[in-house]
């Protein structure tokens, strides 16, 4: 096994402890609930009413499919970008006489 092969095994068995370790060491007792909830519930407390309802509130699975489908989009749109400035900046490279700033 060589020392590459070792430390990449190492690091991905350190990635796994630092998810794993909280989770077993908490037991399952605690409710990991978001900020979210949290501030809703004592807005609500102190008597705070919203100016206006949600127009469309999907269940939970289809909110956490909407939230997936932003984050595919985003990513999509910021590899296009950065493949294009890639592109660019190799294709100023290869040009002659021009500098590859």
């Amino acid at each position: 096994m060589s020392r590459r092969t070792l430390v990449t095994g190492l690091l991905v068995l350190a990635v796994i402890a630092l998810f794993a370790v909280p989770l077993l060491v908490d037991g399952g007792t605690s409710e990991y609930g978001g900020t979210d909830a949290a501030v809703t519930e004592q807005l609500e407390a102190d008597g705070y009413t919203p100016w206006f309802d949600s127009l469309f509130s999907p269940a939970g699975e289809v909110e956490s499919g909407l939230f997936a489908l932003q984050a595919a989009l985003g990513a999509g749109v910021l590899g296009y970008v950065l493949g294009r400035l890639h592109g660019r900046r190799r294709a100023a490279a290869s040009a002659p006489g021009r500098d590859p700033r």
